[in-house]
């Protein structure tokens, strides 16, 4: 539980950046940038693996990038479904809110720990050289 709230938390942010950022997107009341967002998380965990499936092949041909479409698709979607409330005026502004968002997420998510990515850095002692103090390694080698 304690996850879910600090995901909703992080996309809450960075939604509310791209608000301020993006000239397109509007909102009324504070609690409607909350309902949007957690609207935009429930669209991502459920709809979006399924457009990521449909969308596999235009996925693979632009290494990826066509996922900022598939991420601006949900949020203009998010927009007129909450219209009133929560807007977003054309499917570029959703394009520019969505790439500021999957930026602002990806930071904040580094930076509190609460994205699925892990690094680690590890400090320890070199690599043992050869019996003769050479840099030669002796392991297996192909030669083609």
């Amino acid at each position: 539980m304690r996850k879910f709230i600090q995901s909703w938390l992080v996309n809450t942010l960075a939604v509310l950046v791209a608000v301020y950022i993006v000239p397109g997107i509007h909102y009324q009341k504070p609690l409607d940038l909350v309902a949007a967002s957690l609207v935009l998380g429930i669209l991502n965990a459920v709809l979006r693996p399924v457009l990521i499936v449909l969308a596999l092949p235009l996925l693979v041909f632009s290494l990826g990038l066509f996922l900022l479409f598939i991420n601006a698709l949900l949020l203009y979607f998010v927009g007129n479904l909450l219209q009133p409330h929560f807007a977003v005026d054309s499917f570029w502004h959703a394009f520019w809110g969505a790439l500021v968002i999957s930026f602002v997420s990806l930071v904040l998510n580094i930076l509190t720990g609460a994205g699925q990515a892990r690094f680690r850095i590890r400090r320890g002692p070199p690599p043992p050289r050869g019996p003769r103090g050479s840099d030669r390694d002796d392991g297996p080698v192909i030669d083609i």
